[in-house]
């Protein structure tokens, strides 16, 4: 695991994701240490999640570089507020930045854990994921993931191009930054052309469609 891939990226993910949450708490008006915990919360929470179910001591308790990355991205958002601000889509891209990164790390650190690749997919998933829940949760939003959105399920189709290029006998090495770069790209895409899935209408919201006005 001690390769490129793993450790300048994952640094990334985790500066994207933290950004991502800080901006986000600017819009709650917190003050710096609640940015900060919120950024640290959705850099970290989907991992930690995916390692409390793979029985394993969370990433951040053996390394500090998470708390220090966390900081780096709030002295950034300081410094350069205004031109983030600015920005109408910075909140979108660090977010779609960390999903793709974070969610191929996952994926990656569970199959080196021996678990098939249905479940490392999943895995990914959260890793990707949850960590964007809390975040809005802790900010009184409605998360991402359940929303119309393609968000989890890029991390799925992430996933599925990562084990389809390792069966093509691609190198991991290879294979994670083009995954992490579809993940994204799915994003980018379900976005710009408006894609979303279905939306879950119960039976009372139909009836009242098709009921004309008196």
């Amino acid at each position: 695991m001690n390769n490129l891939f793993t450790i300048l990226p994952d640094l990334i993910g985790t500066f994207a994701f933290a950004m991502s949450g800080i901006k986000m708490a600017s819009k709650k008006n917190v003050d710096w240490f609640g940015a900060f915990v919120i950024g640290l919360v959705t850099a970290i929470g989907g991992g930690t999640v995916r390692d409390l179910l793979l029985d394993i001591t969370p990433f951040w308790m053996l390394d500090s570089r998470y708390f220090v990355t966390t900081g780096v991205a709030l002295l950034a958002t300081l410094v350069f507020k205004e031109k983030l601000m600015r920005w109408s889509n910075t909140l979108f891209l660090f977010d779609t930045i960390g999903l793709g990164l974070v969610t191929i790390i996952g994926i990656s650190k569970c199959m080196d854990a021996g678990f098939p690749f249905w479940v490392c997919i999943v895995m990914g998933t959260i890793t990707g994921s949850i960590g964007g829940v809390l975040r809005d949760v802790l900010l009184n939003e409605v998360p991402l993931l359940l929303q119309k959105d393609i968000y989890a399920m890029a991390c799925v189709i992430g996933g599925l191009v990562y084990f389809l290029f390792l069966k093509l006998n691609m190198t991991k090495d290879t294979a994670a930054p083009i995954a992490a770069l579809s993940v994204m790209l799915v994003r980018l895409v379900a976005i710009q052309f408006h894609i979303h899935l279905p939306v879950l209408r119960s039976v009372h919201d139909k009836t009242k469609d098709t009921q004309l006005p008196k």
